[in-house]
């Protein structure tokens, strides 16, 4: 057979396109997957990010140095967004992009995530939500975002419930520090008590970085309040919170957001007992039984980071929401074998009674509020060991 230049150039053109192909897909298969990781490592608002980050960094060094998934490394494109709205915006439109991202989680902050999460629905990729403000979950608008911490109507109710049934307060000053989250938060708690028939008699709105919020407090004690309901993100708030409410002369009990726990709180009372009579919202995975132990899988996780990572000065729950949030992504690519937007979003979709070290997930396509509300309790603000607490008062 006699090849013609036009034959050889033909077959040297298919050769050269067929040795490509496995090429391409060997590079797609070794292609890090990267995970848009956004939250507020600095600023009044930074404590919860702090403690994401821990888990952040531990559950992906823990899946790189076990060789990645499928072959592929986890890549944390990271980006502090202080706490401030614009600053998170601008940094989701650069992963999204410029850096291509698989996933995003963050960021942790509802009145940043308002901003942000149109944004990501838009770009398709998939988010992992820790905000609690109800209108972030959507599966129609938002379909591309999953909750993975309670929604604020089940912290609402938890806190409620507490301030009603144990605490027996008839009237409650209610508060949200002046961010999105804040403002949120306090409008929807304050319409859950007068619903239920609880007098609010102090609604207000308190910069978190105010450096006396006594007269605030007096406001409270002068109006008759019999519990304080606090909505902020800001360990520094809530500590002046409880300066003042001891400088006032009042014991009344403080009922309400996980970061009246935070180990910061210990370096800013002026006095121990000054923590006292704080109640917050937590988690069962997070709470010691009466023999102190943590759940077996928690236990677990603590026992392994012991002398690795820090866990006294802040709340285990964030770390371990973190980890979890790399892990689901983790398996999502893992399970489907691609780590392509649709794929992720299928995959969570169809998860049910997911096994986390925070909690158990399920969704589904029209539920992505994946949080049980039997697994949230009241815990003492001042118990913490690793991060974990003891049950409130009027546990079993």
């Amino acid at each position: 057979m006699i090849l013609s230049r036009r034959t050889l150039a033909k077959g040297t053109i298919a050769t050269a396109a067929a040795a490509s192909i496995p090429a391409q897909v060997r590079a797609a298969d070794a292609e890090p997957i990267r995970i848009g990781w956004l939250a507020a490592l600095t600023g009044p608002l930074a404590s919860p990010s702090i403690g994401f980050d821990r888990g952040v960094q531990w559950a992906t060094n823990e899946i790189n140095a076990k060789g990645g998934v499928r072959g592929r490394k986890i890549e944390l494109v990271i980006r502090d967004t202080q706490g401030e709205p614009t600053k998170a915006v601008n940094a989701t439109q650069e992963v999204i992009s410029r850096h291509k991202v698989h996933a995003i989680w963050g960021p942790t902050n509802s009145g940043e995530l308002l901003a942000t999460t149109p944004i990501m629905a838009r770009a398709k990729v998939p988010s992992l939500v820790a905000g609690v403000v109800n209108s972030l979950i959507d599966p129609v608008k938002f379909p591309n975002a999953f909750r993975v911490t309670p929604a604020n109507s089940q912290w609402d109710e938890a806190v409620r419930n507490y301030a009603m049934k144990v605490v027996k307060a008839k009237k409650v000053a209610v508060f949200g520090d002046a961010t999105g989250y804040g403002t949120a938060a306090r409008d929807d708690s304050v319409a859950g008590f007068v619903k239920a028939g609880v007098e609010v008699v102090y609604s207000g709105i308190i910069d978190p970085a105010l450096p006396d919020i006594m007269p605030e407090v007096l406001r409270m004690k002068n109006a008759g309040a019999e519990a304080i309901i606090p909505w902020t993100v800001s360990s520094g708030l809530a500590a002046r919170l409880m300066n003042a409410r001891a400088e006032a002369n009042w014991n009344v009990p403080i009922v309400g957001h996980p970061v009246l726990g935070t180990g910061e709180i210990g370096k800013l009372v002026t006095k121990p007992e000054n923590w006292d009579k704080v109640y917050i919202i937590g988690y069962k995975s997070c709470s010691f039984d009466a023999t102190g132990k943590l759940p077996p899988r928690t236990q677990a996780f603590v026992d392994a980071v012991q002398g690795k990572m820090p866990l006294q000065d802040t709340s285990l729950w964030w770390v371990v929401s973190g980890v979890d949030s790399i892990r689901l992504i983790a398996e999502a690519v893992d399970k489907t074998g691609s780590s392509d937007a649709d794929k992720i979003i299928a995959h969570w979709n169809t998860l049910k009674d997911w096994p986390g070290l925070y909690g158990t997930y399920s969704f589904s396509p029209t539920e992505h509020n994946g949080y049980k509300t039997e697994e949230i309790v009241m815990q003492r603000a001042n118990s913490a060991r690793d991060g974990a607490f003891a049950l409130a008062p009027g546990y079993a």
